[in-house]
């Protein structure tokens, strides 16, 4: 079991702490929202669990003893692809081989592009593509960093139906950082409000799978909404 174990993590950038004493337990193979206000601390938090950032104080490790360098993979809001490789080339950077490549490219519906080059396609395909590549390396964590902010409304839910389909297959463990407080609901087990670098709300989503919209999501919804807007 690899799981996720912040204890007492703060950062800071000279004098401006964007996280304070954070203590977070992520479990293997679950689907957990970070939202909150823009400059709140939850995208540093997720940089760091990817250690792209450096821990100010407290501790970052995985609790399976084998587990010191999993593999972590992000996706960003900006697909990130290389404009001179075509697209199965893209895919094969992370891929553990060829084959897994193109595998992962099937799964996300576009084998049909590997040949293409990135100017060549839409924006949701460019996300689809980011995601093959995520996936490619067998990621044991998958960070989405605001993956589908840049998205039109159809594309985006296509984009979360996609990725629930592959989490679910693949039981990588997943956290998303979003504004989007339904995008939140919709896809996690779990959500997290982060305010001023500080866990304000954590809340298990107790909702079968696939969601639809009811009561029960929209006191979720509510309940995450009023907590981020103090109210």
């Amino acid at each position: 079991m690899i799981n996720i174990e912040l204890n007492n993590v703060s950062k800071s950038y000279g004098d401006n702490e964007v996280l304070h004493n954070i203590d977070l337990s992520i479990e293997q193979g679950s689907f957990t929202a970070i939202v909150g206000r823009s400059g709140c601390g939850k995208s540093t938090l997720l940089r760091i669990i990817a250690k792209l950032e450096q821990i100010t104080r407290g501790e970052l490790h995985f609790s399976d003893k084998d587990a010191n360098d999993p593999k972590i993979r992000i996706m960003f809001q900006d697909d990130r692809l290389l404009p001179w490789k075509n697209i199965i080339k893209n895919i094969e950077l992370g891929a553990v081989n060829p084959s897994v490549a193109k595998e992962s490219l099937e799964k996300v519906g576009l084998i049909d592009k590997q040949q293409d080059w990135p100017d060549q396609l839409s924006g949701g395909q460019k996300q689809r593509i980011a995601l093959a590549r995520a996936l490619a390396s067998n990621p044991d964590i998958l960070l989405f960093d605001e993956p589908l902010g840049a998205l039109d409304a159809l594309t985006r839910i296509e984009m979360q139906n996609l990725i629930e389909e592959l989490w679910q297959q693949q039981k990588f463990t997943s956290l998303l950082v979003t504004h989007d407080v339904t995008e939140a609901v919709r896809l996690a087990d779990r959500v997290i409000v982060i305010d001023r670098g500080v866990i304000q709300l954590d809340e298990p989503i107790d909702l079968p799978r696939p969601r639809e919209r009811n009561d029960k999501f929209t006191y979720y919804e509510t309940k995450i909404l009023n907590q981020i807007l103090g109210v």
